[in-house]
């Protein structure tokens, strides 16, 4: 099911809020090294650095082991050629500069200071960036118009001894090369006999043409477009070489006529230039790239229905086959700066692309497809890796770092299984998981309560979960306070696209207090107090979502947690088979997700109540495509104390281990032996555990709540959640102080609850 509201893309206030709320910008400079006394900033600055300066001093490459240098890129740019926006100048860009700074550190942990010079003289350009050489151990230059782009790049690449890399030019360039690697495998055609046709003349597409002829491609087999029809050899480019180059001998004058019979077509200038006719015109089994955006060449599904024996891929995200930029950059860097490469040369990029296309013809795993909604299998249709699947920085970097070792620019050698291995932990599984849920509510969105209709909060959520399609939500609510409040706080909704449900006049509000009466009768419950409690918002809800008219519930932004539950606990009740309910939490460490509980319901404990939590944990933890491993929280370790709370939670665990076998559980044991699976097996060798524990079971309520609100303020630990497990059907009960965001968060988490308790036929 798709809701009717179309995606209107992002809007300028959501943009600018996000940028300005809070600390300004995106990035920030955090220290690595503890300063909390005389003695650190002594050895931070003067007099200790003296120390290290002068082990650098003496052998330069020692600044890789005392300094941050080996994981800090520049992103540069004179802001003459700013994404869509043309030239805005290297003040206006800055905004961009940080968010390819946010891509890098999300994807691949790599440190970024974003550098924008005010200077169009190319030569004078080039010696600025080239005196910040000691500063990085990378540069991306960003967003330069051609032709000046390819002199700066040439220029800098023979000056410096780090890597230099055009991301407009080489970004697009290998994760389409690797598209058409697969793109012509599959449709039985070899890259030297194709014929290309390129639409724009640019940096972008000069260097894809270029990347293309690397990877086997014929020059003379390749047609070049610019705004003016074919690039011939009858036309006057002696004021523009890099055109001039790709000069033919032809009668070909326009696109359309260059079109016909062409296996290739690649469009890296504007959109709607190509029509159904002119794909038509191909030859058999066409490649489409029609990567302008944020319009392409021509639609998807029109190149598809024209011709649906093509494979086609543009650059945008809601269709199949996209060619991401973001595939590329990170992982590439990642790779040059692990081997400490001077350059990124050629057979690196080509590297790359193989990885690319290598890791797209293996099996997906689940966690992926779940993200997406869909299964992905190698063919017509899926022909390069998605953007967020996390094995992509361990497949690319790799395949960098070993083809820099294998041409000679890398200064260190690594051991490449090693190497992938210690990728695999770089950013734990914690970067894109609430994206993922994210999208994979978004692939069968559900009808979601909301009893605090009026809260501004929750209707600014509902633009989100409207536009991305995550949920159709269902407020509770006075009509006309909504209204008022969404024009009050401006918040873009159209109230009459809105479903409002008034609790204290809505048609079933007598049928729905019988019936928690009659659930109810035995429990003091009478009719006048059913007829009153139904007519509170919170009631209502759950009633809703316990008569099917809502597939889950999000409640709790204005009442007591407790407030929130027991409605929830009287109308809609445990799942069979469950003795408890429990909250947990989910902290996104780099280190991979960890999941804590209780954190917000149990007040009494026993050992069968902390089994009861543990087990759900473990299970819950596997809809995230986690495999747990228990931990059984206590100031005892392994019976270092004997009373009667650490026997309380080592009994817990034999518990849990005779009902659940299949799970790996541990304890009694201490928090940092629980996450520091080194020291757990210098002080247990025989631990049942196979790595560091990620589901936490804290021996009361007050442990792990102050334990997440102190990770969550202190260590700066998003933390999603509660989350409220053993319920029949999906409840979630917010925080008070929970921001839009969240809302977002633990809405789609309640989707894909519904989905998996009640999949659709």
């Amino acid at each position: 099911m798709k809701t009717n509201r179309p995606n209107r893309g992002i809007r300028s206030k959501d943009a600018l809020d996000f940028h300005r709320m809070g600390r300004p910008g995106k990035i920030q400079v955090v220290p690595t090294k503890p300063l909390t006394s005389q003695r650190d900033l002594s050895l931070a600055y003067s007099p200790g650095v003296a120390d290290p300066c002068m082990e650098i001093f003496r052998e330069p490459n020692e600044v890789y082991a005392y300094t941050a240098r080996g994981n800090l890129v520049a992103v540069i740019s004179d802001g003459s050629a700013v994404l869509g926006l043309g030239d805005i100048g290297p003040l206006a860009s800055k905004p961009v500069m940080e968010g390819k700074g946010v891509l890098f550190k999300k994807f691949a942990d790599i440190d970024v200071f974003d550098l924008e010079l005010d200077c169009r003289d190319p030569d004078k350009f080039i010696d600025a960036v080239a005196a910040l050489e000691p500063t990085f151990g990378g540069i991306n230059l960003e967003d330069i118009k051609a032709p000046e782009c390819f002199y700066i790049e040439e220029q800098l690449r023979k000056r410096m001894a780090i890597p230099v890399f055009h991301d407009d030019q080489h970004g697009t360039a290998i994760i389409s090369g690797a598209a058409l690697i697969n793109a012509a495998e599959l449709q039985g055609k070899k890259i030297e006999n194709l014929t290309l046709v390129v639409s724009g003349a640019g940096a972008s597409a000069i260097a894809c043409t270029r990347f293309y002829v690397s990877l086997g491609l014929k020059p003379e087999n390749v047609l070049m477009c610019d705004s003016k029809g074919v690039l011939h050899t009858g036309r006057d480019l002696s004021n523009n070489p890099l055109k001039q180059q790709y000069a033919r001998e032809t009668d070909r004058r326009t696109l359309a006529d260059a079109l016909v019979g062409a296996d290739v077509f690649l469009g890296l200038s504007r959109g709607g230039l190509v029509s159904p006719e002119m794909v038509k015109s191909m030859g058999d089994k066409p490649i489409i790239f029609a990567l302008a955006n944020p319009e392409p060449e021509i639609d998807y599904n029109v190149a598809r229905e024209a011709r649906p024996d093509a494979i086609v891929a543009t650059g945008r995200s809601d269709f199949n086959n996209q060619v991401n930029n973001v595939l590329g950059f990170p992982f590439i860097f990642r790779g040059a700066l692990d081997v400490r490469a001077t350059h990124i040369n050629e057979p690196m990029k080509i590297a790359a692309a193989h990885a690319l296309a290598e890791l797209a013809r293996r099996d997906v795993p689940q966690a992926v497809n779940a993200a997406y909604g869909e299964v992905f299998n190698y063919g017509p249709d899926y022909i390069i890796p998605k953007p967020f699947d996390a094995r992509v920085l361990h497949w690319v970097a790799p395949a960098v770092a070993k083809a820099a070792m294998e041409t000679g620019v890398a200064r260190i050698e690594v051991d490449i299984p090693a190497y992938r291995e210690s990728l695999r932990t770089l950013l734990g599984g914690s970067t894109a998981v609430m994206r993922k849920f994210v999208r994979r509510a978004a692939a069968d969105p559900r009808r979601i309560v909301f009893p605090e209709g009026e809260d501004p909060r929750i209707l600014a959520a509902c633009v989100i979960l409207l536009d991305e399609r995550i949920a159709t939500p269902v407020l509770l609510g006075n009509p006309e306070k909504i209204r008022a409040v969404i024009a009050e706080h401006e918040i873009d909704l159209d109230p009459d696209s809105l479903e409002i449900v008034n609790p204290k006049t809505d048609e079933m509000l007598a049928e729905y207090s019988n019936r928690l009466w009659r659930r109810r009768e035995r429990k003091g419950v009478d009719q006048k107090v059913a007829r009153t409690l139904m007519r509170n918002a919170n009631y209502f809800g759950m009633m809703m979502v316990a008569e099917r008219r809502a597939d889950g519930i999000v409640a709790g932004i204005n009442e007591s947690y407790r407030e929130t539950v027991r409605p929830a606990l009287q109308v809609i009740g445990l799942r069979d088979g469950i003795r408890r309910t429990a909250g947990m939490y989910l902290m996104l460490h780099r280190r991979g997700l960890l999941f804590f509980g209780d954190t917000t319901v149990n007040t009494e404990i026993s050992s069968e109540a902390l089994a009861d939590i543990a087990e759900m944990l473990a299970d819950a933890a596997q809809t995230f495509g986690v495999e747990p491993r228990v931990a059984m929280l206590s100031y005892s370790n392994f019976g270092s104390v004997r009373d009667k709370r650490a026997k309380c939670v080592a009994d817990a665990v034999e518990i849990l281990r005779s009902r659940r076998p299949d799970i790996e559980a541990e304890g009694e044991m201490q928090a940092n032996l629980a996450v520091n699976y080194e020291l757990q097996c210098r002080l247990m060798p025989s631990t049942r555990l196979t790595g560091p524990a990620n589901v936490l079971i804290f021996p009361n309520l007050e442990a792990g709540n102050v334990a997440y609100k102190l990770m969550r303020e202190l260590g700066s630990i998003p933390a999603v959640g509660p989350v409220l497990l053993g319920m029949k059907q999906p409840v979630t009960v917010l925080e008070r102080d929970c921001s839009v965001d969240n809302i977002v968060h633990m809405t789609a988490l309640t989707v894909v609850t519904a989905q998996q308790q009640t999949p659709r036929a």
